[in-house]
């Protein structure tokens, strides 16, 4: 059967906590440490991984537990034209997407390694980035590829079938939704099962059936379906 991919807006924001971390806990439990405001190490650290392993999740999470904190952090991705230079009132970088970087991007990359890693003043500031490859292999410049693959390195993992069933178990129990097995089948079959397309599903889902006033049923989905 035809998997589904659906273009149903944005879901709520990434979060530390929304993430299922599976085999993926030791980055997570990285993450949570440096976004804690404990002692952060001076040091890059990157993640990698295949599409739908939570890279973008997770980076995008700390993105805005950073700013939740108040902190200015520098954002950078493929879609990112013309980057700003390097600010000093940045707490961390971010860069994710590396392995889609053109030139200018890559250099604009490098440039902010060189600047939060040997700042004027004060310490060092954290980056953080992410791509779908090991930093060996990735097709970049040598010394940004390099200073990626300097600190901490950790390799993400797709979750399998019975890890992203928790997932939407999960997510469904914290919405007050009852998501029966059947349903839960029918999605991870009919539809793209990247975890952040799962949940823009379940996102709309709870939207449409708030407006039906109806339960989360496979005829549910095919009316939305219908609709849209």
């Amino acid at each position: 059967m035809k998997q589904l991919a659906l273009d149903i807006g944005l879901a709520s924001l990434p979060t530390l906590d929304s993430f299922f971390a599976g085999p993926n806990a030791a980055a997570l439990e990285h993450l949570r440490l440096w976004t804690s405001g404990g002692t952060r190490a001076p040091v890059p650290s990157y993640l990698w991984g295949e599409s739908g392993s939570g890279k973008t999740h997770l980076i995008q999470a700390v993105q805005h537990a950073l700013k939740e904190q108040g902190a200015q952090v520098g954002w950078l991705d493929a879609n990112t034209l013309n980057p700003p230079e390097f600010n000093e009132a940045w707490t961390a970088v971010l860069m994710d997407d590396v392995h889609l970087y053109n030139l200018e991007q890559q250099h604009t990359a490098f440039n902010w390694f060189v600047n939060a890693l040997t700042p004027r003043s004060g310490a060092p500031r954290w980056v953080l980035a992410a791509g779908s490859l090991p930093p060996a292999d990735l097709k970049l410049r040598d010394d940004l590829r390099t200073r990626l693959g300097w600190g901490h390195v950790y390799a993400l993992h797709v979750l399998d079938e019975s890890e992203r069933r928790a997932v939407l178990r999960q997510e469904a129990d914290a919405r007050g939704l009852f998501l029966s097995d059947e349903l839960m089948s029918y999605m991870l079959k009919r539809f793209s099962r990247d975890l952040g397309s799962l949940m823009q599903l379940l996102d709309h889902l709870d939207q449409y059936a708030l407006q039906a006033q109806r339960a989360l049923t496979i005829p549910l989905v095919r009316a939305m379906l219908e609709n849209e």
